[in-house]
């Protein structure tokens, strides 16, 4: 691992792009309309990442807000309606354990946020069937966008509201805030980098380059485990990581003991550390050490400013949330809709009068068809609490603590299964048209 400098993003996934290079921040891209000097709109935090509502050329779509990545990518053409222009086709390659993936470039196209536009907007449409987000995020996710958006606005995300709000930087005027820190950016192809003060395993601090990845649901990725992990007292355990552009990303993971950026420390902080074979044939900052993700950053209201070259800062009230993974070992995505029958008693009455509260009796039972998720096991981690319980991938979950498993949302089962310690979880599965029952109590790994 010592010669892996460097690694691309994880979304629950990562992916890098190979595109045409721009230098500098230029003032093409998105614009507000004249007389509007700023904007503010709502977004989406789900599993520590921000799905903001994107147009193209007239269509509705939700997006990821991703500073690791460059490009524009669309997953696809999600119907006849979307009209894309002048297509070329193209390579591109990403983290995982394969090679490069067919696509097209798309340029000309019209794309707003809000009230933000680019009217000459260059998009990569991918077509790989496995970079399904929408089957991991339980919403429809039609594609991510980063640098194209932020290299022209200054852009303050609240977290603890879930509201953006975007400026020109030429009107722009900073609020006075104690509590505000600030600090310089660095850039390297259209992505951010900072400097971030970590402490390995005999609590020595070392200063890191670190990619701001909002794209990342991690916390924390590091690419040089040798002073993090120990095999003495094992620290660590295999998981997967997340779905790459190449394929399957896979990797260890562990807990620091504390990371500090500026003042702000956090201690107990979860950290990954992906394998080599997912790393290969991708050109890395030659500087960077590492991500920090959206687990990190949703603990702050941050602002970013690529004109200036700066980042702000402010502790807000999810700073001291204790840093989770996924304890149960389930991975689970979206697998379409069932049909189910949701059953209803019919309450009777006597002599033709409506019977009280009191003497009512149910006289019979109706059901409403609903069609409903299905969620199914997409990873299993070996020797985890729900893979000796007998779960497997590829079961249908059906219930969950005694509740129908489509009566959560995804980001609520993700929650459960990454809650604290100690939890007691009870699951009924299908596998082959029959049906299980796992019992199983999470626990910390090492």
């Amino acid at each position: 691992m010592k010669n892996i400098k460097k690694i691309h993003r994880f979304v629950l996934i990562v992916i890098t792009v190979l595109c045409v290079s721009t230098s500098g921040l230029s003032q093409d891209g998105f614009a507000l309309p004249l007389k509007h000097s700023k904007d503010k709109f709502s977004f989406k935090l789900i599993n520590n990442l921000i799905v903001i509502p994107v147009e193209i050329n007239g269509k509705k779509l939700s997006f990821l807000l991703d500073t690791g990545v460059k490009s524009t990518i669309l997953f696809g053409i999600p119907n006849d309606s979307l009209q894309l222009n002048s297509l070329q086709k193209v390579k591109v390659r990403g983290l995982g354990q394969g090679g490069s993936v067919s696509a097209l470039k798309s340029e000309n196209n019209l794309v707003k946020i809000h009230k933000a536009e680019s009217k000459n907007q260059t998009l990569y449409v991918i077509f790989d069937e496995s970079l399904n987000f929408s089957t991991k995020m339980g919403i429809p996710i039609h594609g991510i966008i980063g640098y194209d958006f932020f290299k022209n606005f200054v852009v303050s995300i609240n977290y603890s509201t879930q509201r953006i709000s975007i400026h020109n930087p030429s009107t722009y005027k900073k609020k006075k805030c104690k509590k505000c820190e600030e600090f310089d950016l660095r850039f390297n192809n259209g992505k951010p980098f900072i400097d971030l003060d970590v402490f390995n395993k005999d609590g020595q601090q070392e200063n890191l380059t670190l990619l701001i990845d909002s794209g990342s649901s991690d916390a924390l990725w590091l690419f040089d485990e040798a002073n993090y992990i120990s095999e003495e007292s094992v620290n660590y355990f295999i998981d997967f990581l997340g779905q790459g552009l190449s394929g399957s990303i896979y990797g260890k993971r562990s807990k620091l003991h504390k990371i500090s950026l500026g003042s702000n420390s956090l201690e107990n902080v979860s950290v990954a550390f992906p394998e080599e074979i997912a790393l290969e044939n991708i050109k890395f900052f030659e500087e960077r050490d590492g991500s920090i993700g959206g687990d990190f950053l949703r603990r702050f209201n941050v602002i970013f400013d690529y004109s200036s070259k700066r980042l702000s800062v402010k502790k807000n009230g999810k700073f001291k949330d204790p840093f989770h993974y996924n304890m149960s070992g389930l991975v689970l995505e979206h697998d379409g809709m069932t049909v189910v029958k949701d059953a209803k008693s019919v309450i009777g009455n006597q002599n033709g009068k409506e019977m009280s509260s009191v003497s009512s009796i149910p006289i019979g039972t109706v059901y409403d068809i609903l069609l409903v998720p299905k969620y199914i096991v997409s990873e299993i981690r070996e020797g985890s609490p729900s893979e000796k319980a007998g779960m497997r991938k590829g079961d249908e979950v059906v219930y969950v603590n005694g509740k129908h498993a489509y009566r959560y949302d995804l980001n609520e089962l993700i929650g459960l299964f990454t809650s604290k310690a100690g939890k007691r979880i009870s699951v009924v599965y299908k596998r082959n048209g029959m049906t299980f029952k796992a019992k199983f109590i999470l626990k910390e790994m090492f």
